[in-house]
């Protein structure tokens, strides 16, 4: 496997276009365009910047026998096996912040029915919040205690 196939290879494991690979190695997207087609060579300085960037030395890089195709589908495989991860990770923290915030609006409806059904304290307390302001104080509660429970949840994220 030459250099030009390598660098193909490389950039296709770890996820990157052509224009992201550029962008890393300070060069234009034409520039690995043409290291990829062998077309050109990289120079000096780049291939340090591109051992770096993809995490090999530059023997591995620049000799063919130091270099399978095996190594490079099985850092290919290894990213995609983490990108799967980090999906199910994100879908599963979705599904906790929506059944906490369902959780939360659920006790305050359970908050109104019960004071609404205990009569020592209805008078008293609808006569300090009449008609609908206390079913909405309740619910602007829950809602703010609902925006702060998502907050902390994309935090822990």
């Amino acid at each position: 496997m030459d250099l030009s196939e390598k660098l193909l290879n490389l950039r296709k494991a770890n996820d990157l276009t052509q224009e992201q690979l550029a962008e890393k190695a300070g060069v234009s997207r034409q520039s690995v365009s043409k290291w990829e087609s062998g077309q050109s060579v990289p120079e000096l300085d780049k291939i340090v910047t591109l051992c770096e960037i993809f995490n090999i030395t530059a023997d591995s890089l620049l000799k063919p026998s130091e270099f399978d195709l095996l190594s490079v589908k099985t850092q290919m495989l290894e990213n995609q096996q983490k990108n799967l991860e980090n999906a199910m990770q994100k879908k599963d923290g979705r599904k906790k912040t929506i059944l906490g915030c369902t959780a939360i609006y659920l006790i305050a409806f359970a908050i109104l029915i019960v004071l609404r059904g205990i009569k020592w304290e209805n008078y008293f307390v609808w006569s300090i919040f009449p008609g609908i302001t206390m079913p909405l104080t309740i619910f602007c509660i829950a809602t703010a205690a609902a925006i702060i429970f998502y907050i902390r949840s994309s935090n822990s994220r």
